[in-house]
């Protein structure tokens, strides 16, 4: 499977645009860290904390949020109906220009 462009935004306002690879079973937090943008994942990407917190700007759908990761959004600092967790998005072929901001550092 070939690799997947996705674009992120970064806090300051600038654009990445990523090569994630399908192939992998990486998620969306591995592949930000990667590139050394600033999404910690301080839970290594178990949906317990919420420092990989990102807005989907693009309408490409997505699973819906586990109970987990609703809970961690729910106790999340700038949460909005369009956030979800970066650890919790799959790399796939069908994210194929997907869009993300990340989110303001919690607290």
């Amino acid at each position: 499977m070939p690799d997947i462009l996705v674009t992120v935004i970064d806090r300051e306002g600038r654009e990445h645009q990523l090569e994630a690879p399908t192939d992998m079973n990486l998620n969306l937090m591995e592949v930000c860290r990667m590139y050394q943008l600033p999404v910690e994942g301080r839970c290594g990407g178990m949906a317990m904390c919420a420092t990989c917190q990102v807005y989907v700007e693009s309408n490409h759908p997505l699973p819906e949020a586990s109970d987990d990761e609703l809970s961690m959004l729910d106790q999340a600092f700038f949460v909005k109906n369009n956030s979800r967790l970066g650890c919790q998005i799959h790399i796939n072929p069908h994210l194929r220009g997907l869009i993300v901001r990340i989110a303001p550092e919690n607290g």
